[in-house]
């Protein structure tokens, strides 16, 4: 059953002033577009809510139990409307975005400062997760886009790619092959390697590059976090496999970093929205920033 929402407002209106002619001037109508309200509610319900005389305006039996329903129904659209108004005030002081943590903290400090010295009133709040948080979040509208791994889309979901991210191997400075401008994979053939973990989506994506050629590396060790990895290589028991962004973030006194070939293998980085639903100017904004500090880093 359709709510005659009109017909009801009417109805409100005409039983608190106890007159037509009050109510009409109230809602900015003629008494006779007023009557006409009042006559389809009637009809819709096959009840006769009001008693009009000459003098006066009476509720019926039904009109006197429908009188306190219906102010709960505008009261409750009330604070709807309310609620709604302050969200929508809310989100415009608020940006919030999903980003790979070695991103977040190689790219975010130089993107907000940037965004701060134009936006000085909106606050950023960016959540560093895994590639399945920052999709979920995006997904359920806690944030508004991500920065994340190329991966499988979902249905609502729109991908776009932004730059290739190249993966490199991190050894201690020490090591012989520390002063190398590259190295192949061959050559890593029985050194202790450090790998993060398939969480992250980086061991899918080496392993599709290097396919049966991965098994026969010796991978001792996997790690959650890039900064494991990194410790663990500055404490001689081995060399890392990481994404380029990842390095740029830790000390690099006793590591290196050398480029990986035969094949190179790299991560593609993109943005995550939401399908059909345009990002605000603030948002916008803040992306075009994450988007040259990408292009930005990834030449460095």
């Amino acid at each position: 059953m359709r709510i005659d929402v009109l017909g009801l407002q009417a109805f409100v209106s005409i039983a608190e002033r106890g007159s037509f002619r009050a109510a009409a001037s109230h809602l900015n109508l003629s008494q006779t577009a007023l009557s006409h309200r009042i006559r389809k509610l009637e009809e819709s319900l096959s009840l006769q809510l009001l008693v009009r005389t000459t003098r006066q305006v009476t509720l019926t039996p039904a009109g006197t139990a429908l009188l306190p329903r219906a102010r709960k129904v505008f009261e409750e659209l009330g604070t709807t409307l309310e609620d709604l108004r302050t969200t929508a005030r809310e989100a415009e002081e608020r940006v919030v975005m999903g980003c790979l943590p070695t991103v977040a903290m190689r790219c975010m400090p130089e993107v907000i400062a940037a965004f701060v010295a134009r936006y000085g009133n909106v606050q950023v709040t960016v959540h560093d997760n895994s590639v399945l948080e920052i999709a979920d979040k995006v997904q359920s509208g806690e944030a508004e886009f991500g920065v994340t791994i190329m991966s499988a889309n979902r249905w609502d979901l729109e991908l776009k790619p932004i730059v290739k991210e190249p993966f490199v191997l991190v050894c201690h400075r020490s090591m012989p092959m520390a002063g190398a401008s590259s190295i192949s994979w061959a050559e890593l053939g029985g050194m202790p390697l450090v790998r993060i973990s398939s969480e992250t989506g980086n061991r899918i994506l080496i392993d599709d590059a290097l396919g049966a050629r991965s098994e026969t590396l010796l991978w001792r060790y996997e790690v959650q976090r890039v900064v494991t990895a990194v410790s663990l290589v500055r404490s001689g028991i081995g060399c890392a496999v990481v994404p380029k962004l990842a390095l740029d973030v830790v000390s690099r006194d006793d590591i290196v970093a050398i480029p990986l070939r035969s094949p190179t293998v790299t991560r593609t980085l993109g943005i995550v929205t939401r399908k059909g639903l345009p990002l605000r100017p603030a948002a916008r904004d803040l992306l075009d920033l994450v988007i040259a500090a990408l292009h930005e880093s990834i030449a460095d």
